[in-house]
């Protein structure tokens, strides 16, 4: 594959001027919180973020934001992934469009990817070299990025508060309703009686007819799952999310869905486009989550939702991370179009509005992005007292 013009491009994408990366650079941040995020396989003590900035030889920056939070080494390593490895590859050359630069790095260390066991890291940090290079190329045409991708509607995209539970569910759930939200998502897999409880509070505060998801984060077996599905099912939640491991077999989640009466979500653990059309064909998601700081950046993920959203499938893009990933999200959400919720952590994160300023504006459970080019947003000075220092 050619860098200088001949390498594929995808007709869904639009053409952008050509360009050459000066430089891609990568800091990472981490950010103490009073109140650990919790999930049923384990919890973050800290918010840590690992951001790219890309810069064109004209000097327009582009910032994307690679996913990091388990285990805790893992922002450092993915740091040094980008500056050592994959950044050399692609600085000093021209390039015809982000795509062409996502399907290079996605080849070029495929292999070795798989000879170092590590398929995940590599596609976390191409997808947020990939988000640098949209927002920089959006930002060169002077257009807000869902503009530039296709997207004709106004920018406004529905969110839901994520992210709520296991202590005080219900508080966490008033005081994200205070911020502006309308539908919310607890996390589960923590105790049979636990989970019930704590739905029921959240039920109690939030009232019957309110949009309540439910995220296991891969907790249960799959007779676990079935037990589970029928105790949560009077309280009608929008979805549940990865009851069972992502890696179990197609059959396994057909056999799931079929029993059930609540709603199928997945697709943050799912790498590649083979993966995602083989989601869609097995039929056992009714809702469909790419994250896009895991993989695919922009470049793999917006024909994903398309498929997703032809197949008559919810797009709900997956995010638990900082400020730069999750106006990615929104963007992409904006241009994909369908009737998906953009998801928003509302747990204590320094790095979601700290990395993303001027934060759009959240009202009614929807969130306003502007006309701003590119994503609209760049990291606050103040947050640099959060970075890493990697050379100690």
């Amino acid at each position: 594959m050619s860098p200088t013009g001949t390498a594929r491009h995808d007709p869904g994408f639009p053409a952008v001027d050509p360009f050459t990366i000066e430089s891609l650079t990568v800091d990472v941040y981490r950010a103490p919180v009073t109140r650990p995020v919790r999930t049923s396989f384990g919890e973050m003590a800290d918010r840590p973020a690992v951001v790219v900035t890309a810069r064109s030889t004209e000097g327009v920056h582009g910032y994307g934001e690679v996913w990091c939070n388990f285990p805790e080494p893992a922002a450092g390593y993915r740091a040094d992934l980008i500056a050592r490895v994959l950044a050399p590859a692609v600085v000093s050359r021209p390039w015809p469009g982000p795509e062409a630069v996502f399907h290079h790095l996605s080849e070029r260390f495929r292999l070795v990817g798989i000879q170092a066991g590590e398929p995940g890291p590599f596609a976390q940090c191409i997808a947020g070299i990939d988000i640098a290079l949209w927002d920089m190329a959006a930002r060169r045409a002077s257009l807000p990025l869902w503009r530039l991708l296709g997207g004709s509607g106004s920018g406004q995209v529905p969110a839901y508060a994520s992210g709520i539970g296991p202590e005080d569910p219900a508080g966490q759930a008033a005081a994200a309703r205070a911020e502006g939200h309308r539908a919310f998502k607890l996390k589960v897999g923590f105790g049979r009686r636990r989970d019930l409880a704590n739905l029921d509070r959240m039920r109690s505060e939030l009232g019957r007819e309110t949009t309540i998801a439910v995220d296991a984060n891969q907790a249960w077996s799959p007779a676990e799952s079935r037990s589970m599905i029928r105790a949560l099912a009077p309280y009608k939640p929008a979805w549940l999310e990865e009851p069972i491991p992502a890696d179990r077999t197609g059959a396994d989640w057909r056999s799931l869905a079929d029993g059930s009466p609540i709603p199928l979500a997945g697709g943050e653990n799912l790498v590649g486009e083979a993966a995602f059309d083989t989601a869609i064909r097995t039929g056992a998601l009714a809702v469909i989550q790419p994250d896009v700081t895991k993989w695919g950046g922009i470049s793999g993920c917006l024909p994903v939702a398309g498929r997703i959203l032809a197949s008559g499938r919810r797009y709900c893009p997956h995010h638990l991370g900082a400020g730069i990933g999750l106006l990615a999200s929104a963007h992409l959400l904006a241009a994909a179009g369908g009737d998906g919720l953009l998801e928003v952590d509302c747990n204590p994160n320094p790095l979601r509005e700290g990395l993303a300023r001027p934060f759009p504006r959240l009202t009614d459970g929807t969130l306003f992005l502007t006309d701003a080019p590119g994503l609209g947003v760049t990291p606050d000075g103040s947050v640099s007292r959060l970075k890493v220092d990697r050379n100690r």
